[in-house]
C-alpha cells in the first residue's frame, strides 16, 4: 500500500461540486493570517509559554504532546512551510472537535503513513478536505485509524456522490459483487468482505458525523450493509461445501428429490433494520427439512440424484458452523460481523440450525413470552427468501397467539407481568453497575423499555389489528397513532427520544467501536460525546448542561410511559386501546 502513495497523483482531488454541509464541523473558513500560529512551526527561536498561549487557544490540553505531534509532522523546511500554511485551518478545524489532542496525535500518525510532500500539497489545494480529516480525527478513533491504515480512502471520500448522497442497497450490492466477481479463492473472497465494510462503515459514520445522515437514515444504511455481507458471506461459505458434499436434498410431498433451501434469520436491531454501529448480528439459522441428504449434482443422462454425502442435518451444522467463523474470524483485515445466537431454540446449548417443522415443535412446547416479542422482528437477511418467509408464517400464531381472537384479560396481564419481570431483572444489573442513569439502551427510561412496550402493545393486538405489527420501532410508533392508540403527541415525544437516544448511543460507539451503551462518569468525556452530538464546542460546560438537560427530558418521558403501561396496567390508556375491539 505504501508504494501505492509514492506519486502525487495518486491521491485525486475532490469532485467540484462541494460535499453539502449542515453545520459548523465542515463549513470552510478563511486562512488566519495570525504570524503568531505560524511561528509554532518556522520561528527560529520559540518560548514555551508563547507557545502554550497560542495552542491552548485552540483547546488542547497537552501542550507539550501537541507540539510534539507538530514538530514530528512538518517534515524537511519546505514542508514545514506547507504546513505552517495549513495550521490555521487545521487548528481552527480540530478545535471544534471533540478530541483535538486525539486529532493531533492522528494526524501525526496519517503524516508517517503517507508520501508527506505529496499529501500536504493536496491539502492545500483541497482545504475541505483537510476539515474532513480534522472532524474524523478530533471525533472517531474508529474512523480515523481506518484511514491511517488505508490512505487511499481520502481519494475515494473525495469522489462525487461518496458523501454528498446516501448509500443504496443496489449501490452497496453492485458495488461488492464487482469486487468479488474477480475472485475464486474462498478465503481471498472474505477478506474482500472485511476490507468492503471498513470501507462503507467509514462512509457511514462520516455521513453521520457531519449530519448529513439522520438516525434513520445512520441505522437502515448499517443495517443493509449488514444483510448484504451476511449474504454474500453465505454464499461463499455454502459454495464452497457444496463442492466438498454435494447439495443437501430432500423428498417433498409428492416425493420428489428437492433442493433443501436454507435462511438466515435476522434478529433484534438488524431485523428491524435499524443496526447499530458496533451492534452484534443476532441470527437464527433455519432449513427446510432434516429428512434428506447431500446429493452430487443432477447427471444429465437421468435426471436423478447422484452419489449419497451426508445428512442435511450434518450439513446446515457444519454450514452454520463455518458461516459464524467467516463472520466473526478476525484477520489483519478485521472481521465482517460479530455473531450472536443465542435467539436460536435452546439458546447457547442447541443446535446451531434446526429445521422448519423442529423450530415449530420447539415454539409449540417450550416457547417463552421473551421469545414472542424477539420474532416480532424476524426478518430472513440471506440464503432462501422462502424458506424466510415460511419461518415467518410458522411463528405467526406463537407471536400472537393461536386460536380465537377474542381477548383474554388475564392472559394480556401475565405478558405484561413477564415482560416487566424481565425489565426488572436488567434493572437490577444496571444499579449493580451504577449504570441505571448512565446507560441509554438499558437504563431507566432507555431505548428498551421503548421496544418492551411497543412489542408488548403488538403481541397483545396484532392478532385482531395486523396493522399495528413493524418490525421497526419508530415503523410501530406511527402505525399506533394512525389506529389512535397513541395521540400524535404521544407519538412525537416518544419518537424524538427514541432517535436522541439513539444518536446517544452511535456517538459512544463510534468512538472505538466497541459495543458500549453507558455515558462517560468524567466531565470530559461527557463533553465529547456532547460535541460528536452536535451541541456547540465553543463552550463545552454550556454543551453538557444541555445535554444532560436534553436527556434527562426523554428519559423521563419513556420512563413515565412505559412505567403506567407495566406498573399500572389497569390505568394504561394504550393497553386498553390494544385490547379494545377491533376497529374498521
Amino acid at each position: 500500500m505504501g508504494d501505492l502513495l509514492r506519486t502525487k497523483n495518486v491521491i485525486r482531488r475532490p469532485a467540484k461540486r462541494p460535499i453539502p454541509s449542515k453545520q459548523g464541523p465542515v463549513h470552510f473558513t478563511p486562512p488566519s493570517t495570525k504570524p503568531e500560529l505560524r511561528s509554532v512551526l518556522l520561528a527560529p527561536e520559540r518560548s514555551p509559554e508563547e507557545v502554550r498561549t497560542i495552542l491552548s487557544a485552540y483547546g488542547l490540553t497537552d501542550i507539550e504532546q501537541a507540539d510534539r505531534n507538530l514538530q514530528a509532522m512538518a517534515g524537511d523546511p519546505s514542508e514545514r512551510r506547507v504546513l505552517a500554511d495549513l495550521l490555521p485551518i487545521l487548528l481552527d478545524s480540530i478545535a471544534r472537535t471533540a478530541d483535538p489532542d486525539q486529532a493531533l496525535n492522528h494526524w501525526e500518525r496519517m503524516l508517517s503513513n503517507v508520501t508527506r510532500s505529496s499529501f500536504l500539497d493536496y491539502l492545500r489545494s483541497s482545504p475541505r478536505m483537510l476539515e474532513l480529516l480534522c472532524t474524523i480525527f478530533g471525533n472517531s478513533d474508529s474512523l480515523a485509524f481506518t484511514i491511517i491504515r488505508d490512505p487511499m480512502l481520502v481519494s475515494w471520500l473525495a469522489e462525487q456522490d461518496v458523501l454528498s448522497k446516501p448509500p443504496t442497497f443496489a449501490g452497496i450490492e453492485q458495488s461488492l459483487r464487482k469486487q468479488l466477481s474477480r475472485l475464486t479463492v474462498k478465503e481471498l473472497k472474505l477478506e474482500v468482505l472485511r476490507r468492503f465494510r471498513r470501507r462503507e462503515m467509514l462512509r457511514i459514520g462520516v455521513r453521520d458525523l457531519l449530519r448529513l445522515a439522520d438516525v434513520p437514515e445512520t441505522t437502515a444504511s448499517l443495517s443493509d450493509l449488514a444483510t448484504i455481507l451476511i449474504h454474500a458471506a453465505y454464499e461463499i461459505v455454502d459454495m464452497d461445501l457444496r463442492r466438498q458434499y454435494g447439495v443437501p436434498m430432500h423428498r417433498n410431498r409428492q416425493g420428489r428429490w428437492v433442493e433443501t433451501g436454507f435462511a438466515v434469520m435476522g434478529m433484534g436491531k438488524l431485523g428491524g433494520h435499524e443496526l447499530n454501529y458496533s451492534s452484534d448480528v443476532d441470527l437464527i439459522y433455519v432449513y427446510a427439512s432434516h429428512e434428506g441428504e447431500t446429493k452430487a449434482p443432477r447427471r444429465k443422462s437421468n435426471g436423478k440424484p447422484a452419489a449419497v454425502g451426508i445428512s442435511n442435518e450434518e450439513y446446515f451444522e457444519i454450514l452454520s458452523r463455518e458461516l459464524t467463523k467467516a463472520l466473526v474470524e478476525p484477520t489483519k483485515e478485521g472481521y465482517v460481523f460479530r455473531v450472536d445466537l443465542r435467539l436460536r431454540a435452546e439458546g447457547t446449548v442447541g443446535q446451531l440450525a434446526r429445521s422448519l417443522e423442529d423450530y415449530n415443535n420447539y415454539y409449540v412446547t417450550r416457547g417463552q413470552v421473551w421469545e414472542r416479542l424477539a420474532l416480532l422482528k424476524a426478518w430472513p437477511v440471506a440464503g432462501s427468501k422462502d424458506i424466510g418467509q415460511s419461518f415467518l408464517k410458522m411463528v405467526k400464531p406463537f407471536v400472537l397467539g393461536a386460536g380465537s381472537t377474542k381477548k383474554d384479560l388475564a392472559g394480556a396481564m401475565a405478558i405484561v407481568q413477564d415482560v416487566r419481570a424481565v425489565k426488572e431483572m436488567i434493572d437490577a444489573k444496571m444499579a449493580d453497575r451504577g449504570h441505571e442513569f448512565r446507560n441509554v439502551k438499558l437504563g431507566i427510561g432507555g431505548i428498551r423499555e421503548i421496544e418492551f412496550l411497543v412489542q408488548t402493545i403488538q403481541v397483545l393486538g396484532g392478532k385482531t389489528l395486523p396493522v399495528l405489527l413493524d418490525r421497526s420501532t419508530l415503523g410501530s410508533l406511527k402505525r399506533f397513532a394512525a389506529r389512535k392508540l397513541l395521540s400524535m403527541k404521544e407519538r412525537d415525544a416518544l419518537t424524538a427520544a427514541y432517535l436522541f437516544l439513539r444518536d446517544v448511543e452511535h456517538k459512544l460507539q463510534m468512538v472505538h467501536d466497541l459495543q458500549t451503551h453507558a455515558l462517560p462518569h468524567e466531565a470530559e468525556e461527557l463533553a465529547r460525546c456532547a460535541i460528536r452530538m452536535g451541541y456547540d464546542s465553543g463552550d463545552r460546560t454550556n454543551a453538557v448542561a444541555r445535554f444532560r438537560a436534553d436527556q434527562q427530558r426523554h428519559t423521563e418521558l419513556v420512563s413515565r410511559t412505559f412505567r403506567t403501561l407495566f406498573y399500572e396496567p389497569k390505568r394504561s390508556s394504550l393497553l386498553k386501546a390494544a385490547l379494545g375491539p377491533k376497529r374498521g
